[in-house]
């Protein structure tokens, strides 16, 4: 199966990042691309929503799982956890898919997000991600989420910010097949 590549939003200085068209029934498979993504502010999080009305609200109810592994530049124990804060049970806020991003010139986040026929008007939307990031506290943190959009009205329009604050970085969409 082919990716094609619908668009490139190249942020800088920016609060979010939204994709509010050519989220529709020509692809079954949306996939976003987080490349150097580097907060404005210290230690911040990365968030993500779905909306069904072409992006005037980002409220869609969600039932996720999110799991992280971390080492330190230091050594130290490095670990994998279930982060019960992290994930959401049938709530409307929007979704952590990394965390502690340091807005130092070499700290950035990257990663992917899938997102699985979102026109369906029969079946939830069911998404995942994996992300990974340099920590301010120069520590990796790889995440790996999980999760659906629980609605059959269709997904229209994606949204990615931080926590607070403004972003630099690039996000591209691709759809396949």
């Amino acid at each position: 199966m082919a990716m094609t590549l619908i668009t490139t939003n190249t942020e800088s200085g920016d609060a979010n990042s939204s994709f509010t068209s050519s989220i529709d029934s020509t692809y079954k498979l949306y996939i976003f691309k987080f490349i150097d993504i580097n907060p404005a502010g210290d230690a911040e999080y990365f968030y993500m929503n779905g909306s069904i009305d072409g992006g005037s609200n980002y409220n869609v109810s969600k039932t996720t799982t999110f799991w992280e592994s971390r080492a330190a530049e230091s050594g130290g124990t490095p670990a994998t956890s279930y982060s019960t804060g992290a994930d959401l049970a049938n709530a409307t806020g929007y979704q952590l898919l990394t965390s502690d991003i340091g807005s130092g010139a070499d700290e950035s986040a990257a990663g992917t997000l899938w997102l699985f026929n979102p026109s369906s008007t029969t079946y939830v939307k069911h998404f995942s991600a994996e992300l990974n990031g340099y920590a301010s506290g120069n520590s990796t943190y790889h995440t790996f989420i999980a999760g659906y959009f629980n609605t059959t009205d269709n997904i229209d329009a994606m949204d990615f910010k931080f926590g607070s604050g403004n972003f630099d970085g690039t996000i591209k969409m691709y759809g396949v097949g």
